[in-house]
């Protein structure tokens, strides 16, 4: 079945639940009370008949002749009332009625007079029920005896009876009952059909979002989904809108990347092919010169791949692992790798004594990519540091090259930019630097340092008090520092 389907079945049923519930009960409510109210009736019908018995004739004084007249009187003074009948019985003889028509006529079911002379023993009024013949009836038999009357009647039983047809008195609240029935088919009818028009509305944005995701391919993201009213469906709307938002986003920075990746490809497959088709396979030299034109190109495709591969890492699921670092120690392992760079002249700047929760092996790649890149531009002398600015962490290195113009430093983290064309080099080591930055929920920048070079700068969030305390990285003696620190906190730069 459909989600519209379903939806209106279950608020229909619980609908049917809740109602049938409430007529069950409230039924069973009325049944019991109306039973209840045919017992009073007949206690108040033996108090009446007691009270006329006691009376006597006339104003109330003397005794009855006989307890034929007595009977008489009883049956012609009962307070008449729906569904009930009466009658006078002597000798197990329906005698008496009563001159009222009445609902009830004790005489047609023929065993009921047997019944209830049979049942009546010595003077104790009886409360019973007679279900037999197709009927249920709850009567009253009450003998009547007068003490000091007529003789006449000798030992005459004299009994006084009268019934309430229980069936016809649940009857009421039957028909009541069927009413109920039929006004709550009515309104699960008018439930289900608004549950079906609600339904039908709620349910239409989201089959808009599935015949868009129909729509959508690799070929044709820049569809959207119409975003109305503030819901939850509206807001599904917006998170579907930004998820394809990022995918057309990821695809596109996709194909820049094959494109990227295609441009730089081609020139050197395009110099090893040239250079081999015009080398002269009998020249040694020529086929030397070739040979180590070749070698030096696929090295710069090795670079270039495996710069890929770590940008590629990068972008994963888990692209870090933060964990609580003493970040001074952190940095002077940093400046101790440091100088195993060829031709890196390394001194270690400030190193502010905090800890941070940081992934140690990329920042301390980002670190060396970026003393590298340092090496490679700025003549070879770096320095390597780190302070805290409010609530940032910084790690820096400043070179003393011709620094980053101010046209570039917007695009030197660019994917494949190279600043200097002259130096070798794949062009995505900044960019690394950079994706480990945001991974952390920082940035990385560059500016001009004081005396001039470049100071590039990554920052950091703190997190943790700055206290150096549960150290990931154990500590190492400090190694001999082969200058001494030329920058000071009080340096434009650092």
């Amino acid at each position: 079945m459909s989600v519209r389907t379903r939806i209106v079945a279950v608020i229909t049923l619980v609908a049917a639940i809740g109602l049938v519930s409430v007529g069950a009960t409230v039924y069973l409510v009325e049944r019991a009370v109306s039973l209840e109210a045919i017992e009073d009736r007949l206690q108040d019908n033996l108090d009446s008949a007691r009270f006329i018995v006691r009376q006597g004739p006339g104003e109330g004084t003397g005794t009855w002749p006989s307890a034929d007249e007595a009977l008489r009187a009883v049956v012609q003074r009962m307070s008449p009332d729906d569904n009930t009948g009466a009658l006078g019985i002597v000798d197990g003889r329906a005698v008496l009625r009563s001159g009222v028509d009445l609902d009830l006529d004790l005489t047609s079911a023929p065993g009921f007079v047997a019944h209830v002379s049979a049942e009546v023993t010595g003077t104790d009024p009886l409360i019973g029920t007679y279900a037999e013949e197709g009927v249920v009836w709850r009567y009253l038999a009450a003998p009547i005896a007068v003490v000091g009357g007529d003789a006449a009647t000798g030992g005459e039983e004299v009994i006084f009876t009268m019934a309430y047809d229980v069936s016809a008195e649940l009857a009421e609240i039957n028909g009541t009952a069927q009413a109920y029935l039929v006004a709550a088919g009515i309104a699960l009818l008018v439930i289900a059909a608004v549950a079906t028009i609600v339904s039908t509305r709620l349910l239409r944005p989201l089959r808009r979002m599935r015949e868009t995701a129909e729509r959508v391919s690799a070929q044709s993201l820049s569809e959207r989904l119409p975003v109305q009213g503030r819901d939850d469906v509206s807001e599904l709307a917006s998170t579907m809108n930004d998820m394809l938002d990022r995918l057309d986003g990821a695809l596109d920075s996709q194909r820049q990347l094959l494109s990227d990746v295609g441009h730089e490809l081609k020139t050197p497959i395009t110099i090893v092919r040239g250079n081999l088709e015009v080398m002269d396979a009998d020249d040694p030299d020529d086929v030397r010169e070739t040979q180590a034109l070749a070698i030096d190109e696929l090295e710069r495709m090795d670079r270039l791949v495996q710069d890929l591969s770590a940008a590629a890492a990068l972008h994963g699921p888990s692209p870090v692992t933060p964990a609580r670092v003493d970040a001074g120690e952190l940095v002077q392992q940093i400046v101790r790798k440091a100088h195993g760079i060829e031709g890196a002249d390394v001194s270690a700047g400030p190193v502010a004594d905090v800890v941070a929760r940081v992934d140690p092996g990329r920042i301390t790649q980002a670190m060396l990519q970026l003393a590298q890149n340092g090496v490679t531009h700025g003549r070879g002398r770096i320095e390597i540091g780190s302070r805290v600015v409010d609530e940032t962490l910084e790690l820096w290195v400043r070179d003393h090259g011709p620094g980053v113009p101010d046209a570039e430093k917007a695009v030197v983290f660019d994917r494949f930019h190279r600043g200097n064309t002259a130096q070798a080099g794949s062009g995505l080591g900044l960019n690394i630097v950079q994706v480990i930055a945001r991974a952390h929920g920082g940035s990385v920048r560059v500016d001009d340092a004081p005396g001039g070079g470049a100071l590039f700068v990554i920052s950091l969030p703190l997190t943790e008090t700055p206290q150096p305390v549960d150290l990931v990285i154990p500590p190492r003696p400090p190694l001999p520092d082969p200058r001494p620190a030329t920058l000071t906190t009080t340096s434009g730069g650092a």
